[in-house]
Formats: C-alpha cells, structure tokens, sequence
C-alpha cells in the first residue's frame, strides 16, 4: 500500500510508529512534527489535524502500546490485583524507548499545558481513577480499613515509582514495587 493511498486508522498507526521510531532515534528534543511527516511519507497537516502537538502525539503514541495492559483485574485479592497491574505499568515505563520518551513528556509538561492537560486527561487521570476504583472495591469487600484515604492511597501507591522514574532514575523492579505494596498495606489492612 502506498502514503498516498493509507487513510484512517492505518495512517494513524503509522504515524504513532514512525513517531516512536524518530523519538527513540533522536530524542524528545530533537523529534519534530516535520521529521516524523517526512518519514511517515504525509503532510505535516495530515498529523496537525490529528495531534495538536508533538508531545500530544508522542503521548498518543506511547499510550497505544499497552492500553489492555494497564487495566485491572479483579481476583477477589486487591494485592494480587495492585501488584499485577503495577508490575505491567512498571514493566511499560521501564522498557524502551518508553522510559526515556515518558521522561521527556513529563518534563515537556512542566511547561506546555497543552500537554499537560492531555498527560492528565489521558493517561493520569484514567489510571487513578481506575486504581482508586480498585481500591473502593477492596474496601467495600472489607480488604480494607474502612477509614482509609482512598486518594491517598493513589497518591502513595503511583509517588514512590515517578520518584524513582523521574527524580533518582534508579530502576523500576518488581521488588521495589513489591516493598511499595508491603509498606502501604501495613497501613491500609483492617484493624481488629
């Protein structure tokens, strides 16, 4: 199939690969809306009408490779559940070229809002909710103290791991989410 004949979903995804491809070949800072047109064989208005930005585009396309991924389960064990769930967000974040394009959008985020917002809307936002619905779940079964702060606990569970990503840049393992978990749930279990 050739650029001018693709449409639709399957230019969508090309431009999403090309997009991965460039960032991990250039860098964040070296990645532009002309570059990935170029070699995606499209008008950079092609892409402008989707994305209305290169970090946007770069978070769209980051997102679309483990999506299925990053949703719960639910085992009837909020730990059994938390720790896969984690594991595989651990596992996305850490891989690449995932780590070091996350990195960069995070930090493109601290001054573009545009991007910001859409890290939120699309990514952040629907993660915590999805966690702190997990949590709620757990806690009506009685898994968990009935006092506890469920958005707190969102808060604990996701800072220890962007710490780690973004601040230090030590590796995200499952032990140190494994520990994570543990020192949360010492706090988070019912008392007698």
């Amino acid at each position: 199939m050739t650029n001018a004949r693709r449409s639709g979903p399957d230019l969508t995804e090309s431009i999403k690969r090309t997009t991965l491809e460039l960032g991990q070949e250039l860098g964040y800072a070296k990645l532009s809306i002309e570059a990935i047109a170029t070699r995606a064989g499209v008008g950079k208005h092609t892409i402008y009408r989707r994305w209305p930005s290169k970090g946007a585009l770069l978070l769209d396309s980051l997102l679309s490779l483990n999506e299925a991924g990053l949703d719960y389960r639910d085992t009837g064990d909020v730990l059994v559940d938390l720790r896969q769930q984690i594991y595989e967000a651990v596992d996305l974040l850490a891989s690449e070229p995932v780590r070091p394009l996350f990195q960069s959008l995070i930090g493109e985020a601290q001054h573009d809002p545009g991007v910001a917002a859409a890290l939120n809307e699309h990514f952040i936002a629907p993660q915590a909710d999805k966690t702190v619905t997990r949590l709620k779940a757990a806690r009506d079964q009685g898994q968990l103290s009935p006092d506890f702060d469920l958005e707190l606990a969102m808060a604990i569970l996701s800072g220890p791991l962007y710490f780690r990503l973004l601040i230090t840049q030590e590796p995200l393992t499952h032990a140190y989410v494994d520990r994570t978990l543990d020192a949360l749930f010492t706090g988070m279990a019912p008392r007698p």
